[in-house]
């Protein structure tokens, strides 16, 4: 395969999924897209609960609605944009402008270094809150469980997003300094040089030239 600008071939090769799938980038953001998944959804489906004697429902953290809103806002924020990059890693082969390219990934760089940071503040929130929690009665543990654990698991998978990022924006600066020449920007001619003056090869000068004609055969009238 060719190289290209930033860690993708040159445009206009044809889509493999199998390849798309089995890259190791895919398959962290799948993963990613599944633990947020968990995190808001479990949240959502059994994060608050009724305490004794109380009728209205309270966060399964300590009665903390601040902390299950603020898991699940980061979960589906997380899980939106792991669908918007999964559709961008599959398109971007086939971007052939270098500055889009560098615009994705700085992108996927940004916001990947700031949920890694989320998912930390999210985990030692939701952690914290656990641990302070003392009315264990109707609340579920296991699911406030697992929103801790996949929490902690989601800090890993945006990191190593965030590793494989910035690998692709170095490697295209990289690029662009060897000589990399962005195909929006080339306009030097595809057409071969055009053919010298005295013609193409093969060609025979006509007998019809001046240089026949400069002694021209003497007049001889016709006989009757």
């Amino acid at each position: 395969m060719e190289s290209g600008a930033y860690g993708a071939s040159l445009a206009g090769g044809a889509f493999d999924f199998m390849s798309f799938i089995k890259q190791p980038q895919t398959i962290v953001r799948i993963l990613s897209w599944l633990f947020s998944i968990v995190v808001f959804a479990t949240i959502t489906g059994e994060g608050y609960v009724n305490p004794p004697h109380q009728a209205e429902t309270k966060c399964m953290f300590n009665g903390n609605d601040s902390a299950c809103g603020f898991g699940v806002g980061i979960g589906i924020l997380g899980f939106i944009a792991c669908v918007i990059f999964i559709i961008l890693d599959a398109y971007f082969p086939q971007i052939s402008n270098a500055k889009e390219r560098k615009n994705i990934v700085t992108g996927d760089l940004v916001f990947s270094g700031v949920w890694t940071l989320f998912w930390f503040i999210c985990f030692c929130v939701l952690a914290n809150q656990w641990s302070h929690t003392t009315e264990a009665a109707g609340i579920p543990a296991d699911a406030a469980r697992a929103v801790v654990a996949f929490s902690f698991f989601s800090i890993v998978t945006w990191a190593l997003l965030t590793t494989f990022a910035y690998t692709r924006y170095r490697q295209g600066v990289s690029d662009i300094d060897q000589g990399y020449t962005d195909p929006a920007n080339d306009y030097s001619t595809p057409y071969p040089s055009s053919t010298s003056a005295s013609g193409p090869e093969g060609y025979q000068q006509s007998p019809f030239t001046p240089q026949n004609q400069e002694h021209p055969a003497p007049y001889q009238p016709p006989s009757y």
